[in-house]
């Protein structure tokens, strides 16, 4: 079932998280923004990526409203009417440590090492936030990766695959190798749990 839309506006400049809803029938703007994404100290993992997630889409519904404002003077409230914006924020969780992207070759060869034969957690944040609202949710993927080994993690090192990935791998790409499983949306790891972004799209589409 087709959902209408007037307006979706991605506040990311992920070329994944893009592809994920194109290849899902989504026609959409880009507008990425740029925010600081330290860690607070004590925040859980959780809490970390749907408070980007919503600082996200408000950074971006800001710059819309300003964007209106000044084409269109005090006429940005209805000129965002029937504009939606989607942050959405990812993280690789290991035993409460929150892998982000790696510094350098040799830190993204730590996080494989400390993956390497573990079961560790994808989490998203997304955010949806409207002229009539915000609604949010925190998705959760476990995966699996198999043990390995030194030449593994040298050969994936020095592909570069994972340089700009959080837990400096890519599930959908020379990393599939070496996941054995996953417990969960395929998509979140990928970077947007679509079928989330759809329920809340839903959700959201019941409130008018």
């Amino acid at each position: 079932m087709g959902q209408s839309i007037a307006r979706l506006v991605l506040a990311s400049a992920s070329p994944r998280r893009a592809e994920l809803l194109r290849a899902a029938g989504y026609t959409f703007e880009i507008l990425a923004v740029d925010l600081d994404e330290r860690v607070r100290e004590g925040e859980p993992a959780s809490v970390y990526v749907e408070r980007l997630a919503r600082e996200k889409a408000g950074a971006a519904m800001q710059r819309l409203a300003q964007r209106a404002q000044q084409a269109c003077r005090g006429a940005d409230r209805a000129a965002l009417q029937d504009v939606v914006v989607l942050g959405a924020d990812t993280a690789v969780v290991i035993d409460g440590r929150i892998l982000g992207k790696p510094r350098d070759d040799r830190d993204a060869a730590a996080m494989l090492q400390a993956l390497s034969g573990r079961q560790h957690d994808v989490m998203t944040g997304v955010c949806l936030r409207s002229a009539a609202g915000e609604w949010g949710r925190v998705e959760t993927t476990g995966v699996y990766m198999s043990v390995l080994t030194a030449d593994d993690i040298a050969w994936y090192v020095q592909s570069g695959e994972g340089r700009d990935k959080a837990g400096a791998y890519a599930v959908q790409g020379l990393a599939s190798r070496f996941v054995t499983r996953i417990d969960g949306s395929y998509s979140n790891v990928v970077g947007l749990p679509i079928a989330t972004v759809s329920t809340l799209l839903r959700e959201l589409a019941s409130t008018g």
